[in-house]
């Protein structure tokens, strides 16, 4: 059996930054593995120690310095990793989910797996809708928004629990091959241990670019552009109290009898 996770880098933004033309200035981010696509990965490792002969194969769409990311996931437990770039990627100002999904497509036509696993969305941009797409676009069964996940090696299905809008919650089996988009909360993610901190040194992140996976430069262009980012303006303003605990009430006290609210 083999399980394919789609993994992400993403930025984290300092509480100060500064925004330059289309982009946060670099200096201003740090990059780490995304936070849904951390319990994909846990999900998926969980399954390979469950039973035998399964292989986790991590994919990753992101340039070079990615791949210390991508060593994350190796040392929790996946055995092998991709990562798609080159020039054509590089160039082209905003990858929207349909570019990612027709990226992912030819990386699970290549590879095969019986089952893939997405986070839910991404911390950047927070679409929701990558792991959906994907499945369309290779025509397997889909389960979003995945809280629990039961499958027992061997079998053609997988049970899932889905916790939908409005409190509504779904069980229902899908049949594999699959994309299942995992939500957090579904398992307790691994610290990587020291050894598997070393065995990911060793183990494969295999650069692929668009043309070894038989796509051109065509599949960037998308209909979807980034024309502004800005730092939205706030609409009101806190008020701070400092001092000792009997200060600040007085000074809470003070502000409510300002503003004609009465005891």
């Amino acid at each position: 059996m083999k399980v394919l996770v789609a993994v992400a880098e993403v930025a984290d933004v300092e509480d100060e930054f500064a925004i330059d033309g289309l982009a946060i200035d670099e200096q201003y981010l740090n990059y780490d593995l995304n936070e849904w696509d951390d319990y994909a990965v846990e999900a998926g490792v969980q399954l390979q120690e469950a039973g035998d002969d399964v292989e986790v194969v991590s994919v990753t769409i992101g340039p070079e310095r990615a791949d210390e990311t991508i060593r994350m996931a190796l040392a929790k437990g996946v055995d092998r990793s991709i990562r798609v770039w080159d020039e054509n990627l590089e160039g082209t100002e905003y990858l929207d989910s349909g570019t990612k999904a027709d990226v992912l497509a030819a990386v699970v036509e290549d590879e095969q797996p019986d089952l893939v696993l997405a986070g839910v969305q991404s911390d950047d941009t927070a679409f929701g809708a990558t792991g959906v797409a994907l499945a369309e676009e290779v025509g397997f069964e889909w389960a979003a928004v995945v809280n629990d996940l039961e499958y027992e090696p061997g079998s053609d299905t997988a049970s899932v629990h889905r916790e939908l809008e409005g409190g509504v919650e779904e069980f229902t089996d899908v049949e594999l091959p699959a994309v299942l988009t995992i939500q957090t909360g579904i398992n307790e993610p691994r610290y990587a241990s020291l050894r598997g901190i070393r065995q990911a040194q060793s183990k494969e992140i295999a650069p692929k670019t668009l043309d070894e996976l038989g796509l051109d430069a065509s599949v960037t262009d998308s209909d979807v552009s980034l024309t502004q980012l800005y730092e939205p303006e706030t609409e009101s303003d806190a008020t701070l109290f400092e001092g000792s605990p009997d200060e600040e009430a007085d000074q809470l006290a003070e502000l409510l009898r300002d503003e004609g609210v009465e005891a």
